[in-house]
């Protein structure tokens, strides 16, 4: 039995995710999420079941600085983003030129413990930045 992506061109799958990520930029240029008008962007599922800020909300404040070219701005609404963007973009182009075009970058190592060390800072920056002492409510912007 032949499987769908195996008769799909190499380029496929990389096409399709440079739409979900251009989609994904496209919804953050339109909806202003710095805006806080009750008509900007639609309230974010956490925080209105918890009341609790996700760092998905601050990241997408961040993605809208970094796209106007305010990195500071960015840093303040979600530093570990800012951070990582640079690497997860080299990952992506090193991924995509490998399967349509058969490119190979240098690829960056990244152990599990890695991985792992930046989730438990991910986690904790989550909770610390929704806790409403200082110097925790530093974090929350």
């Amino acid at each position: 039995m032949v499987r769908l992506y195996d008769r799909s061109p190499r380029w496929a799958v990389p096409l399709a995710a440079v739409g979900c990520v251009a989609a994904g930029i496209g919804y953050a240029l339109i909806s202003d999420p710095t805006r806080s008008d009750p008509d900007a962007a639609p309230t974010c599922l956490l925080k209105l079941t918890t009341g609790l800020d996700c760092p998905g909300c601050g990241g997408t404040r961040a993605l809208w600085y970094v796209l106007h070219g305010d990195l500071p701005a960015a840093a303040r609404h979600h530093f570990l983003f800012v951070f990582v963007l640079p690497f997860l973009a080299y990952l992506f182009v090193a991924w995509a030129g490998r399967q349509a075009f058969g490119w190979r970058l240098p690829e960056l190592r990244i152990s599990s413990k890695v991985i792992g060390g930046f989730l438990a800072v991910w986690l904790a920056f989550s909770v610390l930045r929704n806790l409403p002492w200082a110097p925790f409510t530093s974090l929350y912007v």
